[in-house]
């Protein structure tokens, strides 16, 4: 983060899961031995892995457009993006499966648009604050301080996510190897208002 500049206002977060997108309408349960999957997400990669070793996990890169060009060209035969971002391209229908968080954990934050502002512009601070959405400040907050406290960047597989529920926060995580041959899971839950507490706490127990 930026001297001087502080994300003040979360929106209502989207689809925060991961999407598959099949060439030929496939789940991930569909796909055969040996298909090629294509993502750019090391937490992506690892997770699929770990569940379907008998899949050619390939780097994807490049904007929605140009991933989707890639595989409706059949470098691929199905792709992963965040849910969000495909709906927000206009490209819903070409997913074929959304993955649920039991499944695969999603990325911390996804799905979330923040608001940055500078730290001392009391005035913008006001206009912008109506359009902040408590529950998913919280979630994302508890998801930022376990990234934060495991150091996460974009080398490492991290994946986090937060839930509320009946005036509880259940915050799930996992870390693992590029490869998949290793994830360390955890979960914790408590008071919403311990939300960053919370997000410390599990970091450590990973």
């Amino acid at each position: 983060q930026v001297p001087g500049l502080e994300v003040e206002v979360l929106l209502e977060r989207a689809n925060p899961f991961d999407a598959l997108l099949g060439r030929d309408g496939q789940t991930l349960a569909d796909l055969p031995a040996g298909a090629r999957v294509g993502t750019s997400s090391l937490r992506r990669q690892c997770q699929l892995r770990a569940q379907r070793p008998d899949l050619q996990v390939l780097d994807l890169r490049g904007n929605v457009n140009t991933r989707l060009q890639k595989l409706d060209n059949g470098d691929y035969d199905a792709i992963m993006l965040a849910a969000a971002g495909v709906k927000r391209m206009g490209w819903k229908e070409r997913i074929t499966q959304v993955l649920a968080p039991e499944q695969f954990l999603p990325a911390i934050g996804q799905g979330a648009i923040g608001i940055e502002i500078r730290r001392d512009d009391h005035r913008v601070a006001e206009l912008v604050a109506e359009l902040n959405d408590d529950q998913t400040a919280v979630r994302v907050s508890a998801e930022r301080a376990l990234n934060a406290a495991l150091q996460g960047g974009c080398q490492v597989p991290i994946a986090g996510y937060a839930e509320i529920s009946h005036g509880v926060i259940v915050l799930r995580a996992l870390v693992g190897r590029p490869d998949g041959s290793g994830l360390i899971q955890g979960v914790i839950s408590g008071r919403p208002e311990d939300a960053e507490e919370l997000g410390r706490v599990l970091a450590d127990d990973l």
